[in-house]
């Protein structure tokens, strides 16, 4: 059935044109008053196929786009802050930034209907960074730049959703494989495959290895990059987007799915990646080229928001509580012949920056979780307890006239870090000395502003009531070399800096200059990956060989050596084991991956024991049929 002619055929000649836009269905129309008044019958037709249609002026009657922009400054209140307003002629689509984009879009969305019947174009709303980073504009400039590119992209992609469109549809099987990340923390990479669709769910690199099992087995009969129709993220971290833009390179040209934070993010540490590999004198996997064909091709969800991705798969994406923008993916096969979750990182329970991941979903068969704190050692202790100690051993560094090293994940565990501290100085907890932000951490501060809808209430709050704690007059940027020397030449201070394991990064280069100082400390608040420089510290490590100016150098470690437990972005294994405990609907299946070999079966047989359902913990390309 061809599904936009049975559309068209209802509506009569209004429709001049229809198209996709990924799942979602597009018309347009040149009659003025039908685009005003024919809603009604475009909810009809809703209702009766299900899917999502939106009705937009044809290009031969949208009014001159100067007239537009003037209508728009007049409509909207001056309070709004209007930072730019962009047009997407091809889409028939005027973006409007602003600083309250709620003022934008007026009660119950009064002032944007005003604006589409007012112009004729159709409008969308975004929110202005807080904190201005040219990587985080430029990345908007790539989507808007080839929006022709994109509309044709998007419809290619709907028509393949609906090349087989058919309600009444049922698949016969449905399998997984993990190409990364079983039995392991790294790599993460899982094909989905039904006799229709091939889905890779998540895909990274091991940025703590070296060798060759840094990267997902693509080499292997079932992963055939011609094949795929879909690649969905969970969230922005490297060991779950960053072999993304290597696969575009290779010659995918099909659509990822994120949500839109994510995409900034995966953008940015992409970016730094290869940056970090300049650094460290190896050629980078891929280019800035390749990172904005993963941006072109990407189509942003957002959460509890349902889409097609294949003719016979949909998702739907949940707060995973890990990191901004970080979901769960709920995997609807078949239509109904499968429900199966894919739970990426997930936190359990509710941080300062985050509220605590979904657990209760339409219907749910199998489900596949990380184990990285899955053993029953790894009981964290409470937050309010972590907080203290890491605020006492900051404390102590400084009355010492020493320097504090927090070396950091630059999405996440930063902000949450910063949140503590902001917190502690206002509250005279920790004495006011100079907080220094190396690395990407600056720059994905100002994604976070960008979105504080996907932020704990509190801090959203926060932000819109112009009390951005990112923008704290304690927080000071460090932003080339010059800087950071100051830093280190300085008095005592914190440093927040990437990368999180000592694996490259501006966080390397200060562990370099503090190691030897005894009154330094460095401490440890997020995982540290096997074989990382991280984890050597934090196991003793005493001595070390860097390159300094371009030749060796041993550098002794004198430094204060500090791991805070309870501050990880990861659930903990009581937190594990409550999501399951509290999780509706209860799963038949449950698939064990992103752990240490020990920490995922100890998981697995726990899970068993209190659950009473099948419990798996394959390794890598070990394929589990799932129906």
């Amino acid at each position: 059935m061809d599904i936009l002619k049975n559309i068209t055929e209802k509506i009569g000649n209004y429709i001049v044109d229809a198209n996709f836009e990924g799942a979602n269905i597009v018309l347009y129309t040149d009659n003025i008053r039908f685009f005003r008044e024919g809603e009604a019958k475009i909810k009809q037709i809703v209702d009766e196929i299900k899917k999502r249609i939106e009705l937009r002026a044809d290009q031969k009657i949208l009014p001159p786009q100067e007239e537009v922009e003037t209508k728009i400054r007049e409509i909207v209140p001056e309070d709004a802050g209007i930072t730019k307003i962009i047009f997407d002629f091809h889409r028939s689509i005027v973006i409007i930034e602003a600083k309250r984009p709620g003022i934008v879009i007026g009660k119950q969305g009064s002032i944007l209907e005003e604006i589409k019947k007012t112009t004729l174009w159709t409008p969308q709303v975004q929110r202005s960074p807080a904190i201005k980073s040219q990587i985080t504009e430029n990345i908007r400039e790539v989507l808007y730049a080839h929006n022709n590119y994109r509309r044709k992209f998007l419809n290619s992609i709907g028509k393949k959703i609906y090349k087989e469109w058919s309600p009444e549809k049922v698949e016969e099987w449905v399998r997984i494989t993990p190409l990364g990340g079983a039995r392991q923390v790294g790599r993460s990479c899982t094909l989905l495959q039904t006799p229709n669709s091939r889905i890779l769910i998540d895909c990274g690199i091991d940025v703590a290895s070296t060798g060759e099992d840094r990267f997902p087995y693509f080499n292997v009969p079932e992963f055939n990059i011609s094949e795929l129709d879909a690649i969905v993220i969970s969230h922005a971290h490297l060991d779950h987007v960053g072999l993304v833009p290597y696969l575009y390179k290779m010659g995918y040209k099909g659509p990822t799915y994120m949500t839109a934070p994510t995409m900034d993010v995966a953008a940015l540490l992409a970016l730094d990646f290869i940056g970090v590999s300049y650094k460290q004198a190896t050629q980078p996997l891929f280019s800035s080229k390749d990172i904005k064909e993963m941006v072109k091709h990407t189509i942003c969800l957002n959460y509890n928001e349902v889409t097609d991705i294949a003719p016979d798969v949909r998702i739907t994406f949940y707060n995973a509580g890990h990191t901004l923008g970080s979901a769960m993916i709920h995997f609807n096969i078949g239509n109904g012949l499968h429900n199966f979750l894919y739970t990426g990182d997930y936190k359990y329970a509710r941080t300062r920056l985050l509220d605590p991941a979904v657990a209760t979903f339409p219907r749910v068969e199998s489900v596949m979780t990380e184990s990285t704190y899955g053993s029953k050692k790894d009981i964290l202790p409470p937050r309010a307890k972590a907080e203290e100690q890491l605020l006492n051993i900051i404390r102590k560094t400084i009355e010492n006239k020493g320097k504090v090293l927090i070396p950091e994940l630059g999405l996440g565990r930063a902000q949450e870090t910063m949140l503590v501290i902001e917190d502690a100085m206002k509250n005279n907890k920790l004495p006011k000395v100079p907080v220094y932000i190396d690395g990407m951490i600056w720059d994905i501060n100002a994604i976070h502003t960008a979105y504080p809808d996907f932020l704990s209430s509190r801090v959203r709050s926060l932000i819109f009531q112009d009390k951005n704690p990112f923008v704290s007059e304690h927080f000071f940027r460090v932003g080339s070399p010059q800087e950071r020397k100051k830093v280190i030449e300085g008095g005592p201070c914190i440093v927040l800096a990437t990368s999180g394991m000592l694996v490259g990064g501006a966080s390397v280069e200060y562990f370099r200059e503090f190691a030897d100082n005894p009154k330094n400390a460095i401490i440890f608040v997020c995982y540290q990956g096997v074989g990382s420089l991280g984890r050597k510290v934090q196991e003793g490590l005493k001595e070390t060989t860097m390159i300094v100016d371009g030749h060796e150098e041993k550098i002794k470690i004198n430094l204060q050596v500090y791991t805070v437990e309870g501050f990880s972005a990861h659930s903990g294994r009581n937190e594990i084991v409550s999501f399951f405990n509290n999780m509706r609907p209860k799963p038949k299946r449950i698939i064990i991956n992103h752990g240490e070999v020990s920490k995922s079966l100890d998981l697995a047989s726990t899970l068993y024991k209190l659950n009473r359902v099948e419990t798996n913990v394959p390794r890598v390309l070990e394929t589990i049929r799932l129906r």
